[in-house]
């Protein structure tokens, strides 16, 4: 069974065979594959087996971390687990949880007032916040946020990280969900604060990607720039996201960007570059494609 890599990525490889397609995901020993066609897997888990020693584990429950509830009607990921980890191990089990990561319109500073923080025990609440955000991108900007203060971070940061622990602890079952049958129209949104940061007044991009339901990749980053008005912020976020829609474009064989005009408020890339208040942040949480296990469909078991 010959299969042919994609170009952008050496860990993903794809086969397409008249109307049937399989797509293989490699990571060190560790092997994932899917399709449209049960027939064409079967020859494939066959045709390995034959070549590899390798054990079949059957249908996908846990892979890198992440845990992966598959129902009739879509694939739901998530990292419950690690979220309840992260929470006892900070002491935060029994607090009380708050609607949204950061409190509206949150900004934060390198000199703010306050005492000087345990380094060590900031710099672990972030990282723990950063790996999180491989399902949850709800709390992209929080973590990025609190990430450019990682040496020499003061009580209101680390007070700031914890309120992000206290999100996450009311919201421990939340993932996103890939629905199948929608659209596999590639969408991208991204947009921009203007000058948000304090210390250097440097703007930050946020982008989104979809395929018609949950988003797949998704960012928020401080610009390298200071951008002197929000038409250049806006630019600059763009040509970031379009270098990442580039090699999306060739990863699903979509021929074309094509730009239409998206309603502010179902702006998707807000939440990655601002606080928000509680009823905005929730909606485009929605978007996202992020939320409980509660309101998934069909046969689910957690």
């Amino acid at each position: 069974m010959h299969i042919s890599t994609v170009l952008v990525s050496r860990k993903v490889q794809v086969k397409s065979e008249n109307s049937g397609i399989i797509i293989v995901s490699l990571y060190v020993d560790d092997i994932v594959y899917t399709g449209n066609s049960p027939q064409i897997l079967e020859e494939f888990r066959k045709d390995v087996m034959k070549h590899y020693e390798m054990t079949d584990l059957g249908l996908l429950h846990h892979f890198l971390g992440m845990g992966i509830l598959q129902t009739e009607k879509s694939i739901f990921i998530h990292q419950k687990k690690y979220a309840q980890k992260l929470i006892e191990k900070f002491g935060l089990k029994d607090c009380k949880a708050v609607a949204t990561p950061l409190a509206m319109n949150e900004r934060l500073s390198k000199i703010d007032g306050s005492e000087a923080a345990n380094e060590g025990e900031y710099r672990q609440i972030v990282g723990s916040l950063l790996y999180l955000t491989a399902t949850r991108p709800d709390v992209m900007f929080a973590a990025s946020l609190l990430a450019r203060f990682m040496h020499n971070p003061t009580k209101k940061h680390l007070g700031t990280a914890k309120r992000v622990l206290r999100y996450i602890q009311g919201t421990l079952d939340f993932g996103i969900e890939f629905i199948k049958g929608k659209t596999t129209t590639l969408i991208d949104y991204c947009d921009s604060d203007w000058a948000g940061s304090e210390d250097d007044m440097r703007s930050t991009s946020g982008y989104a990607f979809t395929l018609g339901s949950g988003v797949f990749s998704w960012a928020s980053i401080k610009q390298n720039i200071v951008a002197l008005s929000t038409a250049k912020a806006k630019y600059v976020s763009a040509a970031k996201a379009i270098s990442q829609a580039k090699w999306l474009r060739e990863a699903i064989q979509v021929k074309e960007i094509e730009l239409i005009y998206c309603k502010t408020e179902d702006q998707i890339a807000y939440i990655l570059t601002k606080a928000l208040f509680k009823d905005r942040f929730v909606y485009l949480r929605e978007l996202l494609g992020v939320k409980s296990t509660k309101g998934l469909e069909g046969s689910v078991d957690v």
